[in-house]
């Protein structure tokens, strides 16, 4: 069962809107990922992978829109096991006690051609902060099988500490083992729901 996050970024429950389409995401075309620093010489990217959501999308009254997914911590995948066990850790996500990440979307703005701001409360453990996605539609297309789909990407940029997520060691240099800023990378594919 592939269950979420986020996003992280598009998925809906409601829409006050008549013509606003319900999608839910396809996990089997969807990636939830991540990049931060390490060391302040290279780049660690990971991703998590089972996640659930859902979204309307009002092409036409895009502020009609609105997304929610999560994320199962414990499936953080960096290609090493040792530091997923770590970050699974009570030194960051603490996985046994806050098993699941939350996003629900408040606000939806065009931002240029096929652009949108996303903005939404993010829940990591105990702490729930305003995030904003910027997202771009893809495209719209009818599958072999006859379903309508629907592609966005989406990102945004997060400081770890603002959710707690405080573990680090200084270098000699001065510098961190791990960067505090966190890039958000989102594709995401959903599937038109059937009336």
């Amino acid at each position: 069962m592939k269950r979420i996050f986020a996003a992280l970024v598009a998925a809906a429950l409601i829409s006050g809107s008549a013509s606003a389409e319900e999608y839910k995401i396809d996990p089997s075309h969807t990636r939830v990922g991540f990049e931060i620093g390490h060391l302040g010489i290279s780049t660690v990217r990971g991703e998590f992978g089972e996640f659930s959501g859902s979204f309307n999308f009002d092409e036409s009254n895009p502020e009609q829109s609105m997304a929610v997914a999560e994320i199962a911590v414990s499936s953080i995948d960096t290609n090493n096991q040792k530091r997923d066990n770590h970050l699974r850790s009570p030194d960051f996500f603490n996985a046994p006690k806050h098993p699941v990440m939350k996003f629900k979307s408040t606000k939806v703005v065009p931002a240029g051609e096929d652009q949108y701001k996303v903005s939404g409360d993010l829940t990591i453990g105990s702490v729930t902060k305003a995030v904003t996605l910027d997202a771009k539609l893809k495209g719209k297309v009818k599958d072999p099988w006859g379903n309508e789909r629907i592609g966005f990407t989406a990102s945004t940029k997060l400081d770890r500490r603002d959710y707690g997520l405080t573990w680090s060691k200084l270098l000699e240099t001065g510098g961190l083992v791990v960067d505090n800023e966190v890039t958000v990378l989102i594709d995401v594919e959903g599937i038109k729901e059937k009336s």
